[in-house]
């Protein structure tokens, strides 16, 4: 079986709190692990999407409707979606692994270095598709 979900894919989440939601798998994990025996993969998508932004808006207002909320999960691949987009987010790679989910305070701070990295990555402008929510 061909392997679909390599890093950089960019998947939906079709189960649980975030179904819906465009997610990029970060790590993937085919055969499983002791605790997780089933192929799942690491993500980090939008939880909350930037808004629309017009060029009559200030800079101030720009800014607040240009902010990202991101979510790290370990999902069973049973529950994700490919899409044939990829997101080539290089700095992800070393902010989440295995181990971060075990602490709060490990897992926070992946979240803001992903929040900032998803930020910029909007305001450059590339891959709209991904900041846009689903209809």
């Amino acid at each position: 079986m061909p392997k679909i979900y390599k890093p950089g894919k960019v998947a939906i989440v079709l189960q649980g709190r975030q179904a819906g939601k465009k997610v990029v798998v970060i790590k993937q994990l085919d055969e499983g692990t002791k605790e997780r025996p089933y192929p799942h993969a690491i993500v980090a998508g939008i939880e909350r999407y930037p808004l629309k932004v017009t060029k009559r808006m200030g800079s101030k207002k720009i800014a607040k409707r240009s902010k990202v909320k991101p979510f790290i999960k370990v999902v069973n691949y049973s529950h994700l979606f490919p899409t044939r987009y990829a997101l080539e987010l290089e700095g992800l790679k070393g902010v989440v692994g295995s181990e971060t989910f075990k602490e709060i305070s490990q897992r926070e701070d992946s979240k803001k270095q992903i929040k900032k990295l998803l930020e910029d990555r909007y305001t450059s402008g590339k891959n709209k598709w991904f900041f846009q929510p689903l209809r």
